[in-house]
């Protein structure tokens, strides 16, 4: 909790050192320049020096003032529409202080030409002038550097809000696919426990990899496909049960696929759709085949069931227009977020009498997979 007083304390120090600098440097220049300026111009004398300076002070401390009243009045939050008439009248003020503040001095100068050319009200208007133009390139540079630090504050803002959303977002995703996960898989040790207790024993140790992986899964972005593909193992064995030969396995598995990242449970909801809407509905079942290469930069994610796909060749999942499940649906959600728009996830029809389940997964941007001990 005390991490973002402390990083706002930090920002607050990092401004006022900036501004510090920037009066310094800012009022310090100006007056090194007139007086430069002057020297070349005609000479200038000691007494005139000391009085620029001290005019140019009296300028630096009003101004100082001016930002302490800014801060208290709240202008910094303020837009250009309604803080630019305030600014006018603000500089106004100033520079009438200004030059009735340090009007004792102009006696004190050594070119008297001014005095003896203009009246006094000419020369007060003249000094006041002078403050107007100062004070309003002033109001610019520091108004300017807030508005601009405040856009800079709101994009970063906008950014952790973002990458918050799409966090939420996963997690959402995630307690929504974990769930239906698991009690498929209590459903097929159901009938197992009384019929075979050795089998029913190892049934135990495989959905207990099961349970841990879900769980541990749920808190990374993603996994190496070849943990994924173990864990589809013990899923397909625990199914096996229930549909014994009617269930077949071909994996067809490029080596080199095996280290890359993929979503946590993507390739479980494909072979889990694929027994659910394959090999269940069908009596005499049929062969769930695993097939994953490299291809252009991606990775090539195939799960291929038996059965016929309703209505179009190809389905984009994730589309409004498709007519998939909540897994399929959400499995797609999660690559999109994780690996941008180029990662998709379809349906299509393969051979005859054959559904595939297809997702293209970009590796080029893909960061490395997370490992978990299951």
């Amino acid at each position: 909790m005390n991490e973002p007083m402390e990083s706002l304390a930090a920002e607050r120090l990092r401004h006022d050192k900036l501004y510090v600098l920037a009066q310094f440097v800012g009022w310090g220049g100006f007056t090194l320049a007139y007086i430069g300026l002057a020297q070349l111009n005609r000479g200038i004398s000691l007494v005139d020096m000391c009085v620029f300076t001290a005019v140019n002070l009296v300028g630096l401390l009003l101004s100082h003032g001016y930002r302490r009243l800014i801060h208290r009045w709240g202008w910094k939050q303020l837009n250009w529409p309604v803080l630019l008439p305030r600014v006018l009248v603000g500089t106004l003020a100033l520079s009438v202080a200004w030059t009735i503040i340090t009007w004792p001095l102009y006696p004190m100068l050594s070119d008297g030409q001014m005095a003896k050319k203009l009246t006094t009200l000419a020369i007060f208007t003249y000094s006041v002038f002078n403050g107007v133009w100062l004070y309003t390139l002033w109001s610019l540079l520091y108004f300017g550097y807030n508005i601009a630090d405040r856009f800079r504050r709101s994009e970063i803002e906008r950014a952790q809000l973002k990458a918050t959303v799409k966090e939420a977002e996963l997690r959402a995703l995630k307690s929504q696919v974990n769930p239906h996960f698991i009690f498929n898989a209590l459903n097929s040790m159901r009938a197992l426990i009384e019929e075979d207790p050795s089998r029913a024993r190892q049934a135990v140790t495989q959905l207990a990899n099961l349970l841990r992986y879900s769980l541990q899964s749920g808190q990374l972005e993603t996994v190496p496909f070849e943990e994924e593909l173990r864990i589809v193992n013990d899923y397909l064995a625990l199914e096996q049960v229930r549909h014994e030969e009617r269930l077949r396995l071909r994996l067809d598995v490029d080596p080199a696929t095996l280290h890359l990242p993929i979503p946590p449970m993507l390739l479980q909801t494909l072979v889990e759709n694929a027994v659910k809407y394959g090999i269940s509905v069908l009596p005499e079942g049929g062969e769930i085949a695993i097939i994953a290469r490299c291809e252009n930069k991606c990775l090539i994610l195939q799960v291929t069931n038996p059965g016929e796909l309703p209505g179009s060749d190809g389905i984009v999942v994730g589309r409004k227009s498709d007519s998939t499940g909540v897994g399929l649906r959400n499995a797609a959600e999660r690559l999109r977020l994780l690996f941008g728009e180029k990662a998709v996830l379809t349906l299509r029809r393969g051979e005859p009498g054959q559904v595939v389940a297809e997702a293209c997964i970009p590796q080029l941007m893909a960061k490395p997979a997370e490992l978990s001990p299951v």
